[in-house]
């Protein structure tokens, strides 16, 4: 994480799965609710799988494309310097960006799903079915705002109109959820 290309990569992976498990929670808290799901467990499960599926393709995907993209270039540098690189730290600085960019691509769709869906658990306790919902995404929109006001502070942008620009998907994807039959 010293390197700024490696922070950079894990960064964008994050965001971006991040906001697709985030958009994914969206739609499954409204969907859950508009097909009568029965209680908020269910619903939190349902989630639980997703955030699953989602993290499993997160990692899996870019260890994949990162171990194809950093063999391709080392192999290009091997073939400059006439010179086999396997075992040298320059590998293994590769292998140890792998790791970090494939654990964050995993853990933004893990924390994107999971967080708006919380509310779920309290459902019969404190919440009703339409408040869990209300609440879920709520909560997607303002985790969404955070992705893209952080995104906007590190690129010298206003923070809170790059914030409201990512949260603005969270609120789109709500309302097709109710407009688009499904």
């Amino acid at each position: 994480m010293r390197k700024e290309d490696v922070r950079s990569i894990s960064r964008r992976y994050f965001i971006s799965n991040g906001f697709d498990g985030t958009l994914t929670s969206i739609g499954i808290a409204i969907g859950s609710f508009l097909s009568g799901v029965p209680n908020g467990i269910t619903v939190f499960k349902i989630g639980v799988g997703a955030a699953i599926g989602l993290s499993t393709s997160g990692v899996w995907s870019v260890w994949e494309i990162e171990r194809a993209e950093k063999r391709a270039k080392r192999r290009q540098i091997e073939r400059a310097m006439l010179r086999d690189l396997e075992a040298t730290r320059m590998h293994r600085e590769q292998r140890g960006a792998r790791v970090i960019n494939a654990s964050l691509s995993g853990l933004g769709p893990l924390i994107g799903v999971l967080l708006p869906i919380t509310p779920f658990l309290f459902v019969d306790t404190s919440l009703t079915l339409f408040a869990a919902t209300v609440l879920a995404v709520a909560i997607g929109v303002a985790l969404l705002f955070v992705f893209g006001a952080y995104m906007g502070s590190i690129s010298d942008q206003n923070w809170y109109v790059a914030g409201v620009r990512m949260a603005l998907a969270g609120v789109i994807v709500a309302l097709l959820n109710f407009v688009l039959p499904g």
